[in-house]
């Protein structure tokens, strides 16, 4: 399985899920058996490292996301992933205006398609304080732990075939 996850710029809430699902992946000693990588819609951070109060939030739950770095979301990653998870209803507005039409409904909500559909998005902790941090990394953390426990629970969890 080839996972994207996508946001606006990728400096904080996709580089921060994209590190949480490595780290759990590789705890439940699946890390060999999914591709990761996040992107942003929009190209300002391209080449750019994630935002230090990201990387400080991720180093702060053990997880080191400091060598990432942003890249924009490109029309072949709908051919290249699975599922491209879009932290919020505007970023996968976005990311399906460049999706090839055949495509588009490989773009989906994160939360929702983790299977916590009680939070629609992840909040842009951009112009926040470490408190929106600290909240953004709950959220894609308790995404990322329902993945693998989707994924770990094999075939039957509908992981691939619900969506």
């Amino acid at each position: 399985m080839r996972l994207l996850f996508v946001c606006l710029g990728n400096i904080c809430r996709s580089p921060m899920a994209e590190g949480a699902l490595r780290a759990r992946l590789r705890e439940a000693g699946l890390g060999g058996r999914v591709e990761v990588d996040s992107a942003g819609t929009g190209d300002w951070h391209v080449g750019h490292p994630p935002d230090h109060r990201a990387i400080a939030c991720a180093r702060g739950h053990g997880v080191d996301i400091a060598g990432l770095r942003a890249r924009q979301l490109q029309r072949q990653d709908f051919e290249r992933f699975d599922w491209l998870l879009c932290a919020d209803a505007q970023n996968l507005r976005d990311a399906r205006r460049r999706a090839p039409p055949q495509l588009a409904h490989k773009a989906v909500l994160l939360l929702e398609w983790a299977g916590i559909p009680e939070t629609v998005a992840v909040p842009d902790p951009y112009t926040g304080c470490g408190d929106d941090f600290e909240l953004t990394w709950r959220l894609v953390d308790s995404a990322a732990s329902a993945v693998v426990a989707r994924l770990a629970a094999g075939p039957e969890s509908g992981i691939i075939d619900r969506w």
